[in-house]
C-alpha cells in the first residue's frame, strides 16, 4: 500500500481488495474525504445504515500475547473523549487516513459515501457477496454474533453464499441461471442461503472463494483457462462444486459425447451416500464420464448395457474439497423446451419427486442443509362475501350467536370475530380470529373479484372464510355448519395448510399453488343423494375435472377422475383429492367436502398449469394458465349443478359424465395382492361403490371405498391401511 495504510498495534489486515470505480464515483469519494482515499474502512459488526459490500477492506482485532482483551486506540478520531490524534510525531490525520472504529462519526460518514459510490460504480460488475468477518480470528466473531445483516452464517464460518456460474452473459445463460436458481430454491431454505450469479469478470477479479459454500457450474460452454484455474484453486482450499450438465472437469478424466442420448429420457440408477439406490427417469445431456475415476460416495449410471456414468463424486486435495458432477439435467423441469416428446414428459414428471430427492442428497453430501423448512405462521381468517346483498343477514346472524367477547366456540375451535386484527391476538389451530371488515383484506393468492365473477350458484360457496395459512380448512366451519342458514353457503379457503388431511392416516401436502377449500353442503336424508351419500366424493372429483374441461378450448386437458376420490393426470399422477365428512342431524346430512388440487405448483409433482403448458407445446396453442381462485369458484358452481341433477334424476343423471372422465373402464385388476383373484372393473353400483367382475365367474362383486384403496401403479385393489 506504499506506506499509505497505518493501523494500531495488534490490528492485522486480513484482506485488501481493489475495486474499479468510475470517474463519477471517484469524484464522490474525493469530495467526501477531501483527500484521495487511502483505505476504505469496514465495521466489524456492520450497522443497518451501512451494509458491507464487496470491494472494501476487512480488518479484525486481536488481543495481546498475555491473553488480555484487545487494547484499541482511536487514531484521527475526536469522539468519546479520546485523543484526536495519537499517531507518529509529525503526522496528522489529514496526511494519513488511519483505520478507525465504527463509533467514529466522521468515519461512518466516509464509509457510507464510499459504499454508496462503490454500489453505484460497480453494480453491474460486482455481486454483493457478504464477507466472512471472522476470518483470521477462528470464528470468534460468529459465536458472538451468529446473524449478520439479517442472514444466518453457516457453521463453517463462511457467509451462506451459493454462487451460480452459467458462462458468458447471453439470453440463453440468463434462462439457464433462472432454471438453476429455481430448482435450488426448491431444495434449500432460501432464508438460510443466498444465491448469487457469479459473472465471468467477478470470477476472475473478486475474492468470492472466501465466502462461497457451494459453487454451481452450469454451462456447456468451454470454461476459460484462467477461470478454470480459479475454480481449481477454490477446490484446493476445501471448496465444494456442483456441476450441472457442465463441461467442467479436472484430474485427468474426460467427458465423452453420446449423441444418441442427447435430450432423451433415460433410466438412471443413483447410489446415495448410505448405499441405498434411487431409480428414476432423467433427461440426458448427451455426454458421459469416462471410466478410470476413483468413485466417491455418490454415483449415478444409466440402466443400459454400458452402464454409462452420468453422476460422479470426486474428492479433491487434502483440505476436504470435493465435486459432484452430473451429465443429466437435474436442473431442468419436465416441461423444459428441450424435452422432445409427450412420452418423455410423462416419465420425467413421474420421476420429478425423485429428481428433487437426488438433488437434495447431492447438496446434503456437499455440506448444505435441505431440512424441511420452518412451518409457516398461522394467519387470521377473513370473512368475505360472494355478494354484498347477504352482508347484513350474515352480520346479524353473527351478532346473535357470539358471546360477549365476540367468540363462537365449538368442540374443535373458537372463532373470535373482530373488525381488525392486531398481532397481540393469539392464533392457534384451536383459536382463530376472524376479521369482518372487507377493507382490511388483501391477498396475492386469492382475488375476491375473480371468485365472485365465476361463482354462479344459488346457495353454495356464498360466505367465505379465507386464510393465507391455516392448519386445515376441514375444522374452520365446525362451529358454524349446524347453525348458519343453508342459503348462506359456507366455504373455507386457504393459501396454505400446515396439517392438511387425506383419507385415513394420510396427510395432504399443501404448498402455495394448490386450490384448498372445504365446502359445506346440506343434503336432505330422504332424497336421491341423501340415500347415496358415497356419491358425494365422486361428484366433487367430477366437478373439479369438469370445471377445467368445460372451458372452451380446454376440453382436451387430460384430467381424469380415479375411484374413489382422486383427481389424476391421465392414469399417471395424482393431481388432487377429496375428503368427505358427513353428520346426520334429524332429517339432514351436513357434509363437509374437503378438496385440494394442484393448480400452479409444478413441484414436487405436477399441476394443472403443467398440463396446459404441455398442451400448448404439442398443439401449438396459446391457452392461458389458470388461477386457483378461478377454479375453486368454477368447481363449486359445477358441483351445485351436479347435485341438482342427481337429486332430479338419481345416479343415471351424472354417471355418463363420470364415466367419460374416469380411468377404469374395462380395467383389469387384482384383489388384495399381486397373487389375488383377477377382476374386471364394471362401474359404480346404485350406492356409488365399485363393481368388479371376476374372470370366469358370473357374480359381480361390490368394493366399498371406505375399506379399500386403488393402487393405480400396480393395478391392485388393496385393503385400506388402518
Amino acid at each position: 500500500m506504499e506506506e499509505r495504510l497505518q493501523m494500531d498495534n495488534g490490528l492485522i489486515a486480513q484482506k485488501i481488495v481493489s475495486v474499479h470505480l468510475k470517474d463519477s464515483a471517484l469524484k464522490d469519494v474525493n469530495e467526501a474525504s477531501t483527500k484521495q482515499v487511502q483505505a476504505l474502512p469496514l465495521n466489524p459488526e456492520p450497522s443497518l445504515e451501512a451494509e458491507p459490500v464487496q470491494g472494501v477492506m476487512e480488518h479484525a482485532g486481536q488481543g495481546d500475547e498475555a491473553g488480555e482483551g484487545p487494547s484499541l486506540r482511536r487514531r484521527g478520531c475526536a469522539s468519546g473523549g479520546e485523543p484526536a490524534a495519537d499517531g507518529d510525531p509529525g503526522q496528522s490525520s489529514a496526511e494519513h487516513h488511519q483505520l478507525h472504529l465504527s463509533s467514529c462519526h466522521e468515519c461512518l460518514e466516509l464509509e457510507n459515501s464510499t459504499i454508496e459510490s462503490v454500489r453505484f460504480a460497480s453494480a453491474e460488475d460486482i455481486p454483493e457477496l457478504p464477507y466472512d468477518h471472522s476470518s483470521g480470528v477462528e470464528g470468534a466473531a460468529d459465536e458472538l454474533c451468529p446473524e449478520r445483516g439479517g442472514r444466518r452464517v453457516n457453521v463453517s464460518g463462511k457467509a451462506p453464499n451459493i454462487l451460480l456460474y452459467v458462462g458468458p452473459s447471453s439470453e440463453e445463460a440468463l434462462g439457464r441461471l433462472q432454471q438453476v436458481r429455481s430448482v435450488l430454491s426448491d431444495c434449500v431454505d432460501t432464508d438460510s442461503y443466498t444465491l448469487y450469479h457469479l459473472l465471468e469478470d467477478s470470477a476472475l477479479r473478486d475474492p468470492w472463494p472466501d465466502n462461497c459454500l457451494l459453487l454451481v457450474i452450469a454451462t456447456r460452454e468451454p470454461i476459460p483457462e484462467d477461470i478454470h484455474q480459479k475454480f481449481m484453486a477454490y477446490l484446493s482450499q476445501g471448496g465444494k462444486v456442483l456441476g450441472l450438465s457442465s463441461s467442467f472437469t479436472f484430474g485427468g478424466f474426460q467427458v465423452t459425447s453420446r449423441d444418441m442420448l442427447r435430450n432423451t429420457a433415460q433410466n438412471l440408477v443413483f447410489s446415495k451416500a448410505d448405499g441405498s439406490e434411487v431409480r428414476l427417469s432423467v433427461l440426458s445431456s448427451g455426454c458421459v464420464y469416462e471410466e478410470g475415476l476413483t468413485p466417491g460416495r455418490l454415483q449415478g449410471h444409466l440402466e443400459n448395457p454400458d452402464k454409462d456414468r452420468m453422476i460422479v463424486h470426486v474428492p479433491f486435495g487434502s483440505r476436504g474439497g470435493e465435486a459432484v458432477l452430473c451429465q443429466v439435467y437435474l436442473e431442468l423441469p419436465p416441461s423444459a423446451s428441450v424435452v422432445q416428446t409427450q412420452e418423455d414428459f410423462n416419465v420425467l414428471k413421474s420421476s420429478n419427486m425423485r429428481r428433487h430427492e437426488v438433488l437434495k442428497e447431492i447438496l446434503t453430501t456437499l455440506g448444505l442443509s435441505c431440512d424441511v423448512r420452518q412451518v409457516p405462521t398461522l394467519t387470521p381468517l377473513y370473512l368475505l362475501l360472494a355478494t354484498e346483498e347477504i352482508r347484513d343477514p350474515v352480520m346479524q346472524w353473527i351478532e346473535r350467536h357470539v358471546d360477549p367477547e365476540g367468540i363462537i366456540t365449538s368442540s374443535k375451535l373458537s372463532l373470535k370475530f373482530m373488525s381488525s386484527y392486531t398481532s397481540e391476538v393469539e392464533i392457534s389451530p384451536s383459536s382463530v380470529p376472524v376479521v369482518t371488515n372487507p377493507e382490511a383484506f388483501s391477498s396475492k393468492h386469492f382475488n375476491l373479484d375473480t371468485y365472485r365473477r365465476n361463482l354462479q350458484t344459488s346457495r353454495l360457496g356464498k360466505v367465505i372464510l379465507f386464510a393465507e395459512v391455516t392448519s386445515t380448512t376441514m375444522s374452520l366451519l365446525d362451529g358454524l355448519m349446524f347453525e348458519m342458514p343453508q342459503e348462506m353457503g359456507l366455504i373455507a379457503i386457504a393459501g396454505r395448510q400446515t396439517q392438511g388431511k387425506g383419507r385415513g392416516p394420510n396427510a395432504w401436502l399443501s404448498p402455495v399453488g394448490c386450490a384448498l377449500f372445504t365446502l359445506l353442503v346440506s343434503v336432505p336424508l330422504r332424497s336421491h343423494l341423501g340415500q347415496r351419500i358415497p356419491f358425494v366424493q365422486h361428484l366433487m372429483s367430477l366437478a373439479v375435472v369438469e370445471a377445467v374441461r368445460s372451458i372452451p378450448e380446454y376440453e382436451e386437458i387430460n384430467l381424469r377422475v380415479k375411484w374413489p376420490n382422486d383427481i389424476y393426470y391421465s392414469d399417471l399422477m395424482k393431481i388432487g383429492g377429496v375428503l368427505v365428512n358427513s353428520t346426520l342431524m334429524g332429517e339432514t346430512f351436513y357434509i363437509l367436502i374437503g378438496c385440494g388440487f394442484n393448480v400452479t405448483n409444478s413441484n414436487p409433482t405436477i399441476c394443472i398449469n403443467d398440463l396446459i403448458e404441455e398442451h400448448n407445446k404439442e398443439h401449438e396453442t396459446g391457452l392461458k394458465p389458470l388461477r386457483a381462485d378461478f377454479l375453486i369458484a368454477k368447481a363449486v358452481t359445477v358441483l351445485e349443478k351436479l347435485i341438482d341433477r342427481f337429486q332430479d334424476q338419481g345416479p343415471d343423471g351424472v354417471l355418463p359424465l363420470y364415466y367419460k372422465y374416469w380411468l377404469h373402464s374395462g380395467q383389469r385388476v387384482r384383489l388384495g395382492s399381486a397373487e389375488g383373484p383377477q377382476v374386471s372393473i364394471v362401474g359404480l353400483d346404485d350406492s356409488g361403490f365399485l363393481q368388479v367382475h371376476r374372470k370366469g365367474g358370473e357374480a359381480v362383486t361390490t368394493v366399498h371405498p371406505d375399506g379399500n384403496s386403488f393402487d393405480m401403479l400396480r393395478n391392485l385393489i388393496l385393503p385400506k391401511q388402518q
